[in-house]
């Protein structure tokens, strides 16, 4: 598998965008009786995963609280872009939404020519969470710290294979490369929970994962966590040292989770999923559910998020250059 995001996803993309480049239907601008029907949540990535997970978390609370069913539909592929362009060009409606995650911004800095704008052609609904990344290690791989694994990437260079589930996780195991200075292979995958999969059975040798996807196959034993990414210790993994502490203090990533949809959405529809969506944030449940998986609730208006992006943008722009990421 190649290192870095191929020329050939741009293909598959552009496919996706022949396919749903029909005219729009005119949105109804009476968002009284909004939904009136199942609203449709596109994860651009497999099941499994930290994205899929968030969304079938939020997706249930919302389907109760709205009276209506919210189905999630997973259409991993070419980093995210397929799915995130099905949304791009999806009726202004409230009735597709994009699962939308630090990839969003980070897919801008690495491809030459989306199919879409990312801050033209979406409207932002709400934020839920933010989470750190993972060092974990196989049962294969001898390592107890993540000093010992930089220690071996470096005595035996392009041995370490890195599985990642493309997107932000790309980014982090690019960042991690070249924060902890080794030479590394970096696999790419569908979703985490198949990358995970390869580092378990051996197949690949680290995974930059968030807590979310990992955290089950940590307490069951079967990947060994190194350090995680925050300023501070995770109440999920307590043992587990912060980059910082573990030797690799400009290791830094985190990665959040949002929801968008189609730019031209009516107002009222946005402001009641936003309304509906921090309900079920600040409901007492969510925080501790997030917090078992070191999760952080993470609350912002549309207009926040309008405000977020385009620094998003900027960072991760800058974090491929550094990281010798180039544009294809």
């Amino acid at each position: 598998m190649r290192s870095f995001i191929g020329a050939c996803v741009i293909p598959l993309v552009a496919a996706a965008t022949c396919v749903g480049a029909a005219q729009r239907a005119s949105p109804d601008r009476d968002a009284s009786s909004y939904p009136s029907r199942p609203i449709r949540v596109i994860v651009p990535q497999a099941p499994g995963g930290s994205n899929d997970i968030m969304a079938r978390y939020i997706g249930g609370g919302l389907s109760e609280r709205l009276g209506r069913q919210v189905v999630i539909d997973n259409r991993p592929g070419a980093e995210g872009m397929i799915g995130t362009d099905t949304v791009a060009k999806a009726n202004p409606d409230g009735y597709t939404i994009l699962m939308a995650s630090t990839a969003f911004t980070m897919n801008p800095a690495v491809v030459k020519k989306l199919p879409y704008d990312p801050i033209r052609d979406f409207d932002w609904i709400a934020t839920f969470g933010r989470a750190p990344v993972v060092v974990t290690i196989g049962p294969s791989v001898p390592a107890k710290s993540l000093q010992e694994l930089i220690a071996l990437g470096k005595a035996k260079p392009n041995y370490i294979t890195i599985a990642s589930a493309g997107g932000f996780m790309h980014f982090a195991s690019a960042m991690f490369r070249s924060k902890a200075g080794i030479t590394a292979e970096i696999a790419l995958y569908k979703g985490g929970a198949p990358a995970l999969i390869d580092v378990i059975s051996g197949q690949a040798h680290v995974a930059t994962a968030t807590a979310v996807t990992a955290s089950s196959q940590i307490r069951a034993g079967k990947l060994k966590p190194l350090a995680v990414t925050s300023p501070k210790r995770v109440a999920a993994l307590p043992d587990v040292p912060t980059a910082a502490e573990a030797g690799l203090p400009a290791y830094d990533a985190a990665i959040w989770w949002a929801w968008a949809t189609t730019a031209g959405t009516p107002q009222p529809v946005i402001e009641k999923l936003n309304k509906e969506i921090t309900a079920i944030l600040q409901s007492p449940e969510t925080p501790k559910r997030f917090a078992a998986e070191a999760v952080e609730v993470e609350i912002r208006t549309p207009a926040e998020i309008r405000k977020m992006i385009p620094a998003d943008l900027a960072k991760w722009e800058k974090v491929a250059r550094d990281a010798g990421m180039p544009k294809q």
